[in-house]
């Protein structure tokens, strides 16, 4: 690649002594040079000079946790989105199952992604209502949560079903009748698998499918992302995208540890720069919107609960763990000694007493404490202060989910919980002020990959419907940003490549439409729109990307079909 030297509007670096800049000079990937056009010029006199056009140059966006290859299977065609951002209502999903039925192949098996009993105030559909909706038409709903999956009577005997019912797999179980005939519903990961992953391997390319969702989070403004859910049966499908000309995302891995070699290294043939495995990732509750997160205090009895199936009698508590401690320690001794980061999802109070218990222990154990380890706490919706202070002491990084809250927090404040749990639902200023590190995320694809409407609402503590709960949570624009960038990328142990402008580090940049310390906050998030992203020193062309992957032999990599999981969160 030719010398280049960058011109925008104004280079925001998110380098603490040198903010800002007029110009960055690239050789080959790397950052060379970060000030004045003279500057840059001197330090690449050959280089050619480059106006961008953008308003504001920036660090490429780091997404800390994600599924990009599993969520473009889930939700990208042949799957339908009827994600509660793009179908907001019933009446909306209901237009969608109508379209569907009219304009495709009524031989051809309709997989819809996204339902959220919430946000759509419908119950879960069970088999007698899609049947009367799609009779004999295959038929299959993925509930947005990654937890459900709903299906009809045609899917039932296309499974064999009605004459053998399934038995419910460890760890998740089937809605059924009476007479123990399967009732068209299903939770938790193993049987979502077992329904839809026969039905994807009739559908379609499962690559092209991950690879349009790499570009929807490029277009995003996302340059480095996170497998939070990496399977090593990924591995061959991560490589084909990273070596297809002008892929835009670089992608660190976390393996499950339901797997056989969580604690095994990994390699990859395109290199640690596009591709890594960096740790171990485990559940210790489940999801909000669905009821079994482990929390101390109840879910309200309303007709929000109601209509979404969460019985305050029984939903939440402490027996929605999904580890006993000595499960947790278990794992930790196995993977710690080998240097592996940790990372456990934890939406309850309960969940996050019980992770930050099973870490103090582990780090004092195997010696750690006080060391760089930089192990992980996901989500964190209902977290404390005295959650994340405590993180803060043991050095364990936090990354919170924004969406949470932008897209289900009028929800939460009064409909889910009261008040003074519900409405500081994802306590931003409470992580930020504990001093511990604190990274923003969407996890694709339970919200769509969109960090400046994370940055935004985290700084004006605005839902999408405008409301705001708990104002006193709000942070700055600069904690916010950072939180998406540098923050993000040192939780990644990327901070040494990306997050930052500055000499040596990986030429990955987002460019905007608008400088956001230019504007009032609550317009950043229809006021600064990404134009475009770089990596490694190459403006990301996305047709080139999606169509060297639609040309390609991609046959190896149809069972990632079969491993299909939606966000898994």
């Amino acid at each position: 690649m030719a010398d280049l030297v960058l011109l925008a509007g104004t280079v925001i670096t998110m380098e603490e002594g040198s903010p800002r800049a007029q110009a960055v000079a690239v050789s080959d990937d790397r950052i060379v040079a970060v000030g004045s056009l003279e500057e840059c010029r001197a330090a690449l006199p050959d280089a050619d000079v480059v106006d961008t056009g953008a308003a504001a140059l920036a660090p490429g966006f780091v997404e800390p946790h994600g599924h990009p290859l599993i969520s473009g299977v889930a939700t990208q065609a042949p799957a339908r989105s009827i994600a509660p951002w793009d179908a907001p209502k019933w009446a909306d999903v209901q237009k969608v199952f109508s379209e569907a039925l009219t304009g495709t192949d009524p031989d051809t098996p309709l997989w819809f992604t996204g339902f959220d009993a919430l946000l759509h105030g419908h119950p879960s559909p069970k088999a007698d209502e899609l049947d009367a909706i799609f009779g004999d038409r295959v038929t299959v709903v993925t509930d947005n949560s990654g937890h459900g999956v709903y299906f009809n009577s045609a899917m039932i005997r296309l499974h064999g079903w009605d004459t053998d019912p399934p038995a419910d797999p460890v760890a998740a179980h089937y809605g059924r009748n009476a007479d123990g005939s399967l009732n068209g519903q299903g939770f938790e990961l193993p049987v979502v698998t077992a329904v839809v992953g026969p039905l994807m391997a009739q559908l379609g390319d499962p690559l092209v499918s991950a690879a349009h969702y790499y570009a929807l989070m490029s277009r995003g403004g996302y340059t480095s992302a996170s497998d939070m859910t990496y399977d090593p049966k990924f591995a061959a499908g991560y490589e084909a995208l990273a070596a297809a000309p002008s892929c835009p995302l670089r992608v660190s891995m976390w393996e499950m540890s339901i797997t056989e070699t969580y604690t095994e290294p990994a390699t990859f043939t395109a290199g640690e720069p596009w591709l890594t495995k960096a740790g171990v990732k485990l559940w210790t509750d489940g999801s909000p919107w669905v009821g079994n997160i482990a929390i101390s205090f109840p879910y309200l009895d309303t007709e929000t609960t109601r209509t979404a199936g969460i019985d305050p009698a029984t939903a939440g508590g402490a027996h929605s763990m999904n580890y006993s401690r000595a499960q947790l320690d278990e794992i930790l001794d196995h993977a710690a000694p080998k240097g592996w980061q940790m990372a456990f999802h934890a939406n309850g109070d309960l969940a996050l007493d019980l992770a930050l218990d099973a870490y103090e222990d582990a780090l004092n154990r195997h010696g750690l404490l006080g060391s760089d380890h930089r192990w992980r706490l996901e989500h964190c919706g209902a977290g404390t202060r005295a959650h994340f202070d405590r993180a803060a002491r043991l050095g364990v990084h936090v990354s919170l989910a924004p969406f949470q809250y932008y897209y289900w927090g009028d929800l939460l404040d009064g409909a889910m919980f009261d008040p003074s749990h519900g409405a500081r639902w994802q306590a931003f200023a409470d992580a930020v002020d504990s001093g511990a590190c604190v990274s923003l995320h969407n996890d694709g694809s339970v919200s769509p990959p969109t960090p400046v409407t994370n940055i935004a609402t985290t700084v004006t503590r605005r839902t999408r419907n405008g409301g705001m709960h708990c104002a006193e949570q709000a942070i700055s624009l600069e904690a916010a940003w950072r939180a998406q960038t540098i923050d993000a990328a040192r939780t990644l142990r990327r901070d040494h490549l990306v997050g930052s402008i500055a000499p040596g580090k990986l030429a990955d940049f987002v460019e905007l439409s608008a400088d956001p310390w230019a504007m009032a906050p609550d317009e950043l998030i229809d006021s600064v729109q990404v134009t475009g992203t770089w990596v490694g020193g190459r403006r990301i062309d996305l047709d080139e990307f999606l169509g060297a992957v639609a040309a390609g032999d991609n046959s190896a990599h149809a069972h990632l079909a079969e491993r299909k999981a939606t966000g898994c969160c």
